[in-house]
């Protein structure tokens, strides 16, 4: 490079996973899920991946709104920092793109900034920094740089990039000739006979050279985005995107909006191992297999199954005989079985159900919640029971309900239960009865997770049914 500048990476949390349902859901995408690893979330080891200090800056992650208390409890658990920007709704990756260039002028109109998504897989770290530290040279000669990747098999489900036979003055660097979005097989194999790349997705690129290009060939992305940072709010440690500036931006994505249209656009060839987990055949891509070429996690039992994939949640077991080339994912609530070969056309199957207004389709039965979780275990007419757990110095909303009343019994730690004008602790084995339209709280100041049982009893147990008065997270929601 000119001058050793460091990287600053920007990861973009906004989608979610529909093609990985049941278990990537609206409450809980694949990003934040141990999908392939049992250690850490493809979004945590993006953080890792781009955690070495003399060649990264301190990462932007920019997430949906809904998602702000899962971003941040999972940055912590790694032991890392990141400014977090929320966006109000998705407007897919254009926007995102030009609030990240945009976020990192203000400390460096220069700024080199990586684009990278939060859910890929990429086990070679050292060979990621290298292509990052090359791409940011071609970068810092006025190139919006992509990172391509060698394809092993000509797959319509990725895009591919065309290089130009003129190479660039750097070695490796070419510029892009064009992009082919997501081609059917015959036109992907000639595409990779002519030397054609998969489109990996991640871009680097100078943030003044970045808005410059967005202002010749997006202006209204560029609009937008600069409202919507000038006009955001911080809330806690997050920064909130002005909603009405944000909601004005097209939703498209960064490759169409821009990199089809600049003249800066460069390629280089990644040369490290790389999934984006799109689907559930890349997921049994991108594991270990047995000698069977199974992938099996959770409590399963597979007999006469080949090339498989069979992942059990919530210790059910999953018993799956005589079959090849399938997936089968059982959750609590959900269970999917697929050939491997139509694991795409998942997320058709969930707009199908969507339709249908199945509530399964967008919420998992443990949702999560910034002190904690709560899972439900039965629901029936006048009542509900929840399984609930607060971490320690957990503290929920002061609230009230109009049509039901709660009994907590405490099964771990100790809970300190705020009832009207009343403070008390609640040990093991102990009980507290809330009458309708008592003002309630619920904490936990011990040192280890609370975890009780919550029973629901009236004519109404919806989520909706919460008056909140004060609130540590400030939510309006749950």
């Amino acid at each position: 490079m000119q001058d050793k500048k460091l990287i600053v990476p920007a990861i973009l949390c906004g989608g979610a996973g529909t093609r990985l349902w049941p278990y990537s859901r609206e409450s809980m995408p694949k990003q934040f899920s141990r999908l392939v690893s049992d250690t850490y979330s493809t979004f945590q080891s993006a953080l890792l991946r781009v955690s070495e200090p003399s060649v990264f800056d301190r990462s932007i992650v920019i997430a949906h709104n809904d998602a702000r208390f899962i971003v941040a409890e999972q940055i912590t658990e790694i032991g890392l920092e990141a400014k977090i920007l929320l966006e109000p709704e998705r407007r897919d990756s254009a926007t995102a793109v030009a609030i990240a260039a945009l976020y990192a002028s203000k400390s460096d109109p220069q700024a080199l900034v990586l684009i990278l998504a939060a859910d890929h897989v990429i086990e070679d770290t050292e060979g990621f920094r290298r292509a990052a530290v090359k791409a940011a040279e071609a970068a810092q000669h006025g190139l919006i740089m992509t990172f391509g990747i060698k394809p092993y098999k000509a797959a319509s489900v990725y895009g591919y990039i065309c290089q130009s036979e003129e190479a660039h003055c750097l070695a490796g660097v070419h510029m892009v000739s064009s992009f082919v979005e997501k081609p059917d097989s015959t036109t992907a194999a000639q595409l990779i006979a002519d030397g054609a790349l998969w489109n990996s997705g991640y871009f680097l690129f100078a943030a003044d050279v970045l808005i410059e290009e967005l202002r010749s060939h997006a202006p209204e992305i560029l609009l937008a985005a600069q409202s919507a940072l000038e006009n955001a709010t911080t809330d806690l440690d997050f920064v909130r995107l002005e909603a009405n500036a944000y909601a004005t931006a097209p939703k498209i994505s960064f490759d169409y909006a821009l990199m089809e249209k600049t003249a800066r656009a460069g390629v280089m060839q990644g040369d490290f191992d790389w999934s984006d987990v799109g689907t559930w055949d890349a997921a049994w891509q991108a594991q270990n297999h047995d000698l069977n070429g199974n992938v099996v996690r959770g409590r399963a039992e597979l007999l006469s199954t080949t090339d498989s994939l069979v992942h059990s949640d919530n210790d059910i077991l999953t018993a799956v005989v005589g079959l090849d080339n399938v997936v089968v994912i059982t959750t609590a609530d959900a269970v999917l079985v697929s050939s491997k070969k139509d694991s795409a056309r998942v997320k058709e199957l969930v707009e199908i159900l969507r339709k249908k207004e199945a509530p399964e389709v967008d919420s998992h039965r443990r949702m999560y919640r910034p002190w904690g979780w709560y899972q439900r275990i039965d629901l029936g007419e006048r009542f509900q029971v929840k399984r609930i757990m607060v971490k320690p110095g957990g503290l929920l909303s002061l609230q009230k309900h109009y049509h039901r009343a709660e009994h907590w019994v405490v099964v771990k730690g100790t809970a300190e239960v705020t009832l009207d004008d009343s403070v008390s602790l609640i040990h093991e084995n102990e009980a507290i009865y809330l009458p309708i339209g008592s003002m309630h709280r619920l904490s936990n100041p011990g040192k280890i997770p609370l975890e009780l049982i919550e029973v629901q009893v009236g004519s109404y147990t919806g989520e909706d049914d919460i008056v909140r008065v004060a609130d540590l997270y400030g939510r309006k929601d749950n």
